[in-house]
């Protein structure tokens, strides 16, 4: 991979590669995983982040199960695959495409039953190989049916980080951005810092520069007053996991990012592949929400930046209601109210 890409995970041979998200934007370190667990390890610890790429990296973490594990006989193989796809699906439990990629391919070894276990390895990695072409596909059509949405000349505001490094490549949220781009070069973006992790400031500042798109960082607490000051025309965020009727997890601050464009009378997008729809779920209370360490709240690169001692909550996503959001910026189209049916649709495309 050149040193330029952005993207997250791919293959070398039967290893998988990810960069190292934590370490960006001041190192790039590649972790090369030959085992299923070194990859649900990077999915645990952040080191690749983003609910299409974990997907991805849960589909490649499946891949190399099925070349690692050791089974003669194709039933003492699709019983340990199966153990494998438990764990895989239980490294984070927010985002939905983790779950969604995991049945796309547990679904090779169901819809194979005759298949020998040589034959199962090579359709399990087919498979990953196709999800992952799919989804810079679905991501490049977001981007084409996002751009519509942007006015000539925008000052977009996003959070958190939905481009490249979130998904398989080109990302969501500056899916739309990147396409705007290359038609209107006018455009400006604000990323906030999107704390305790930094995401933004870390990753999206960085694909911004790292694409010439002209942008500012602003910390979590300065948006409501850009948007006050009328100096924000749109804003556009990714999502973890959208349930049936439109209510939309991502990364926590996301909630409080669409109510301050409600009150200043900005729309409020959504940008995300039909994969992290959850049918499922009639609304976003039965969406789980992850608690990650306090220490992530508490301190920043191992140094203390709270008193000792001091109790911390860490919910790494939030809920924002369907009632906040525009519309949904998916591959087949900009979903609008009502959402139950225009989502419904979609997914039947």
């Amino acid at each position: 991979m050149p040193e330029s890409s952005l993207r997250p995970i791919y293959w070398e041979d039967d290893v998988v590669a990810i960069i190292d998200q934590r370490l960006l934007p001041h190192k790039r370190v590649v972790l090369r995983c030959t085992e299923p667990q070194q990859v649900i390890r990077a999915i645990k610890t952040m080191a690749i982040r983003g609910a299409p790429a974990v997907g991805i990296a849960g589909a490649a973490a499946l891949a190399l199960g099925a070349l690692t594990l050791k089974a003669a006989d194709p039933q003492t193989f699709r019983r340990k695959f199966v153990r494998l796809c438990r764990q895989v699906k239980e490294a984070r439990p927010t985002g939905n495409n983790l779950s969604w990629a995991v049945e796309k391919v547990y679904s090779v070894v169901v819809e194979n039953p005759e298949a020998d276990v040589f034959q199962l390895r090579r359709l399990i990695r087919e498979k990953v190989e196709a999800l992952m072409a799919e989804d810079v596909a679905a991501n490049r059509a977001i981007g084409a049916w996002g751009r519509k949405i942007v006015p000539s000349g925008a000052r977009i505001l996003t959070y958190c980080n939905a481009g490249a490094l979130a998904t398989a490549d080109y990302g969501t949220a500056l899916g739309v951005v990147r396409a705007a781009f290359a038609e209107d070069s006018s455009i400006h973006v604000y990323t906030c810092e999107t704390r305790p992790f930094l995401q933004g400031s870390r990753l999206t500042a960085y694909e911004l520069m790292v694409e010439g798109i002209p942008s500012t960082l602003i910390t979590d607490n300065a948006a409501g007053s850009l948007m006050h000051q009328k100096r924000i025309d749109v804003v556009v965020v990714g999502a973890d996991r959208i349930a049936a009727n439109g209510d939309t997890a991502n990364k926590i601050g996301t909630y409080t990012m669409a109510v301050l464009a409600k009150a200043n009378d900005i729309p409020f997008y959504v940008a995300a592949p039909r994969s992290t729809i959850d049918p499922a779920l009639a609304d976003g209370s039965s969406i789980p929400i992850e608690e990650r360490d306090p220490r992530e709240v508490t301190h920043w690169n191992g140094r203390a930046v709270a008193p000792k001692g001091m109790a911390a909550l860490n919910p790494a996503f939030d809920v924002t209601p369907n009632r906040l959001i525009t519309g949904i910026i998916t591959e087949v189209g900009v979903l609008r109210r009502p959402f139950k049916r225009t989502i419904k649709k979609a997914l039947e495309a």
